[in-house]
């Protein structure tokens, strides 16, 4: 699988699960996609598998590390547009690789800017942060019940969160990504760039592989399925709004055709306050989808976990249209369809199938191969 020489939108961690629909529905809509992933996280030969399995030559593949900045230059090179996908997930690998998370997230990050810089005719940036720089939100009054925590009636945010909350990075991983969130609107601004940001919930759907620091929804189901205990961090009652990732896929699509106009501009994406749910209630939700209780084993909270997540994703709204098609339970459903379907299929050998055709530039250090997972 060969780059091709002009003419492609490039997706940094199109291996990982985002990157995969994305690329998934740019190349079923006739377009040329090069995805550059250095397939450390685990499923990313699996997707690529079946990208190249669908798809045929419209797909490239470079297997490189956004911390090698000859490797992105390359990569960028001939790209007509640009979703930086690829990054360091978790909280947790932040915790105890603090250089590592910097050197994927912000720097990483900082790379992709300059080869995009200096391309001759300037490529539409779309990059995906996270909720995370808005930090745990301690001073959100909530108020309590058997399965979850919501904002009290008064509560000024019983809409979601929206871009005016003030930057609050907590965690390494907090940092990192803040970092390269605000170079991104700054490099849009101060170059003059055609770029923005999604400051993304929880986003969960088909070729997602979850794990308990990524990817929760996909991770409770997996678990679930395999008739596994699952472990939650905290009570159980924290409340996030989660987005299907074909949502996602819509909405970053029209970003990129809208990105004149939004352009220097974070936006606040998720399932907003229609398409919350608690961690509890996800657990029910599984156990009458299984017909069977599922077994849960709590664990003290982890560090700057927010209590009550949800994106009011209005500013967005507003300047496109756009607004979540598919519901909480009509996602879980389609979730777990897939998963069923991916367990029933033997798996395939896929490693030695690509290790001769990619263009390897990966280091050695681990670092996530896409963002949200």
């Amino acid at each position: 699988m060969e780059q091709p020489k002009s003419g492609y939108t490039l997706i940094t961690g199109g291996a990982g699960f985002i990157g995969t629909n994305l690329a998934h529905r740019l190349l079923s809509d006739g377009e040329r996609v090069t995805i550059f992933d250095n397939f450390s996280r685990a499923g990313s030969l699996d997707n690529a598998r079946w990208l190249s399995d669908v798809h045929g030559a419209r797909l490239s593949v470079e297997r490189g590390d956004c911390r090698d900045a000859y490797a992105v230059e390359a990569a960028v090179r001939n790209a007509t547009s640009i979703f930086h996908l690829a990054a360091q997930v978790a909280v947790t690998t932040s915790l105890e690789q603090p250089l590592v998370d910097f050197e994927s997230n912000a720097r990483g990050t900082l790379n992709v800017l300059e080869a995009a810089r200096r391309l001759e005719r300037r490529a539409p940036l779309l990059f995906t942060s996270t909720n995370k720089v808005y930090g745990p939100l301690h001073d959100v009054s909530l108020e309590e019940s058997d399965f979850r925590v919501e904002p009290g009636v008064a509560a000024s945010c019983r809409a979601g969160i929206d871009e005016s909350r003030p930057l609050d990075f907590h965690s390494p991983y907090g940092c990192s990504k803040g970092a390269a969130d605000q170079y991104v609107l700054d490099y849009a601004r101060t170059f003059d760039m055609p770029a923005t940001v999604f400051r993304m919930s929880c986003i969960y759907g088909p070729h997602q592989h979850g794990n308990e620091d990524q990817g929760w929804v996909a991770h409770f189901l997996i678990r679930a399925l395999a008739g596994e205990s699952i472990t939650v961090f905290g009570d159980g009652k924290q409340v996030r709004d989660i987005l299907f990732v074909d949502d996602l896929v819509r909405a970053m699509l029209l970003a990129r055709k809208r990105m004149q106009e939004l352009s220097g501009t974070p936006f606040n994406i998720g399932g907003g306050p229609r398409n919350c749910i608690s961690l509890r209630e996800l657990l029910d939700r599984i156990g009458s989808l299984l017909g069977r209780k599922v077994e849960v084993h709590y664990e003290p909270a982890r560090l700057a976990d927010q209590r009550y997540y949800s994106s009011n994703h209005e500013s967005f709204s507003r300047a496109t249209g756009w607004k979540p098609a598919v519901g909480v339970d009509e996602g879980i459903d389609r979730l777990s369809t897939w998963l069923l379907a991916r367990r029933q299929r033997a798996p395939q050998p896929v490693a030695a199938k690509y290790s001769s055709a990619f263009h390897d530039h990966t280091l050695d250090a681990p670092s996530g191969s896409g963002s949200h997972q």
